[in-house]
């Protein structure tokens, strides 16, 4: 049942996904693209609290999370594997002096799965890193196009991760994530004759990145018991600088515009980007660091807060420089937490639902034209229980803000819908017979 589950969810998702970018955020036109959230859905709902664990849901923000307390099934017998599966769909309101436009976006964001051995957690899956998805055009005040700009692709991550109880209340862990990818964007820059007619001729600029590489991520865990009900939680990460290589191709097209806006290639010529020493670069991913703390009580509820450091400042991918454009460090503060009214109840099923809150207040990193690109969030989940073992479905929603009109910026008002499965079952079960 979990299996065909698995596969319907990912088949909507795929199928919705296709022919959309995984962001739709002219934001995206920066760096390698706007960072995904590195998470799920339940980690989402709360603000992006990664300090949180149990035995039925699965914590892809802190690999020391990979182990810990497990569901005893059929006499006792501990051999649980945890699923998870997520999507997300995005609203977005885009506002700036000059007017205001709505798009949208589809994406997969995450699909993996944790099962221990002894002491030891073992977690593997596959979620986007980066975004990348624009179409901008800036006009004269004639209102004449005279740039258009393109983009679309991303970096993704497959990872491996493991972790290892210390103690019952002490585990460190540790991911190891290949990064692969690309990213595609383009630019016309429209001429025009002496009457300021626009020509039917124009150059194009095409540029392509093909990304690869491998970064680790640190974690660790620890829960003291205060009393017989109330547990204090603290958590704390460590991402490292990382290299990636980047293998670039570079090339101008001629191309007939029509009235309407349309295109058609006639001629393309390859630049030699080996002569330039831009055939193949480094692009260097930030280091950051997380630490956090809450307070719970274990089935009913949980709240806590977290600070993480992105030391965003370091960026750099020298194929790319974009002028106005400075790279500084950033930042994120996340508060929340759920409730359980009642997680045994058998005379009511809303009382058995997980209740998720939080709020989160990010500094990107990202400043253009000397103003900081900052953003806001505020989100509300539900856990519903379906299913056998503590599996459950979970739905998010997230109101937020990017950006800001001021130096001719766009602010972006979003709202985000996510939905997930988080699934357990059981690996080499016992067979019985009569």
């Amino acid at each position: 049942m979990i299996k065909k589950l698995i596969v319907v969810f990912v088949a909507i998702f795929t199928l919705t996904s296709y022919a959309q970018e995984g962001t739709a955020s002219p934001y995206s036109f920066y760096g390698i693209g706007s960072l995904k959230f590195k998470g799920t859905v339940e980690n989402r709902s709360m603000g992006g609290l990664s300090i949180y664990r149990d035995s039925i849901h699965m914590n892809l923000r802190n690999p020391a999370s990979f182990t810990g307390p497990n569901l005893l099934m059929f006499n006792n017998e501990s051999r649980p594997v945890k699923y998870t599966v997520g999507g997300s769909y995005s609203s977005t309101n885009l506002k700036s002096d000059s007017g205001t436009a709505n798009v949208s976006s589809t994406t997969f964001d995450y699909l993996a799965l944790n099962f221990p051995v002894g002491k030891f957690g073992v977690a593997l899956g596959l979620m986007p890193y980066t975004a990348v998805g624009y179409k901008l055009e800036t006009e004269n005040d004639e209102g004449f196009t005279t740039n258009r700009f393109n983009g679309e692709g991303g970096l993704n991550k497959a990872f491996l991760g493991v972790a290892y109880s210390i103690t019952d209340n002490l585990s460190v862990g540790v991911n190891a994530q290949y990064n692969f990818g690309n990213i595609q964007n383009s630019a016309i820059e429209f001429r025009f004759d002496n009457d300021g007619n626009r020509l039917f001729a124009q150059s194009k600029e095409n540029n392509r990145s093909d990304l690869s590489g491998l970064n680790f991520d640190f974690g660790v865990y620890y829960i003291s018991k205060l009393n017989n009900s109330l547990k204090l939680t603290t958590a704390l990460t460590f991402t490292p600088k990382a290299n990636i290589t980047s293998q670039n191709q570079r090339s101008f097209s001629t191309v007939n515009v029509g009235n309407s806006g349309q295109e058609s290639v006639t001629n393309t010529i390859e630049v030699d980007l080996e002569a330039q020493g831009l055939l193949e670069t480094d692009l260097v991913l930030p280091s950051s660091f997380s630490f956090g703390a809450g307070l719970g009580q274990p089935r009913k509820w949980f709240v806590g807060a977290e600070y993480e450091s992105q030391n965003t400042s370091t960026f750099e991918n020298i194929l790319y420089q974009t002028s106005a454009t400075n790279y500084e460090d950033g930042s994120r503060f996340s508060l929340g937490g759920f409730f359980i009214p009642e997680y045994n109840s058998f005379n009511s099923y809303f009382k058995r639902l997980v209740y998720r809150a939080g709020l989160r207040v990010e500094k990107t990193g990202l400043n253009i034209e000397n103003e900081s690109i900052n953003e806001f969030g505020i989100s509300f989940g539900v856990g519903i229980p379906v299913g056998d073992f503590g599996s459950n479905a979970n739905l998010g929603l997230e109101i937020g803000r990017r950006g800001t009109t001021n130096s001719n910026l766009i602010q972006e008002n979003f709202i985000n819908f996510q939905i997930s499965l988080s699934l357990n079952d059981r690996w080499f079960q016992k067979r019985k017979y009569d």
